[in-house]
C-alpha cells in the first residue's frame, strides 16, 4: 500500500515484472485541469478523478510517474500472460481496472462502467497524446493503446479530454 501525503489518499500497489504500479485510479485533486466524473465528488472513490494530459503528467505523487505507453504495454504483455485484468477487486494480484468512463473537449461526460481510460507520457504533439484504454464490450475486455507507430493515421488523442490516472513508482 502507498499513502499521498499531499491527501491521505491509500492506494493499493501491485508490482508485475518488478514495476510497482498503484493498482487504484488517482483519486488526488488539484486546482485546475481535473475533474470528477459528471462533477459529483461521490464518484472519486470507486472511480478516481479524470484529468487532462498536461495536468496528469505532473499528479502523480513525489517518486512516482506517469507511465509511458511502452510502460504500459510491458504490462498489458505481463498481465495478458498472466490473466489478471479485473475490475477492482480485494484480489492483491489483481491491477483493479477502474471503468471509470472519460470526458472529451466538449465537456460530455461518458462511458463510466464501461471503459477505462488512462493517459501516458508519450506526447505526439502540442495537441495530441497517447493513451491506454480499456473497453467491456460483450462483458469481454478490448485492451489497446494509441500508438502511432500501429496505426500511423491515429494521433492519440487531444489532450484536452479528461481520463484517468495511475501512477508507476520510479
Amino acid at each position: 500500500k502507498f499513502t499521498d501525503k499531499r491527501d491521505g489518499n491509500v492506494y493499493r500497489t501491485i508490482t508485475i515484472a518488478g514495476a510497482t504500479w498503484m493498482a487504484e485510479n488517482l483519486k488526488y485533486k488539484p486546482e485546475n485541469g481535473a475533474l470528477c466524473f459528471d462533477n459529483d465528488l461521490n464518484n472519486i472513490p470507486a472511480y478516481g478523478v479524470l484529468y487532462e494530459w498536461k495536468t496528469a503528467f505532473n499528479s502523480c505523487p513525489t517518486g512516482w510517474h506517469l507511465p509511458s505507453g511502452t510502460e504500459f504495454q510491458s504490462l498489458i504483455n505481463q498481465i495478458e500472460q498472466k490473466e489478471t485484468w479485473e475490475k477492482i477487486t480485494s484480489d492483491p494480484s489483481s491491477f483493479g481496472i477502474q471503468l471509470g468512463g472519460m470526458q472529451d473537449y466538449e465537456g460530455t461526460f461518458s462511458e463510466m462502467d464501461e471503459s477505462g481510460y488512462y493517459w501516458t507520457s508519450t506526447e505526439y504533439d502540442k495537441s495530441n497524446a497517447e493513451y491506454f484504454s480499456y473497453l467491456l464490450i460483450d462483458d469481454k475486455p478490448v485492451i489497446d493503446i494509441s500508438r502511432e507507430e500501429d496505426i500511423a493515421d491515429i494521433p492519440g488523442t487531444e489532450k484536452s479530454y479528461r481520463y484517468s490516472v495511475r501512477c508507476l513508482k520510479n
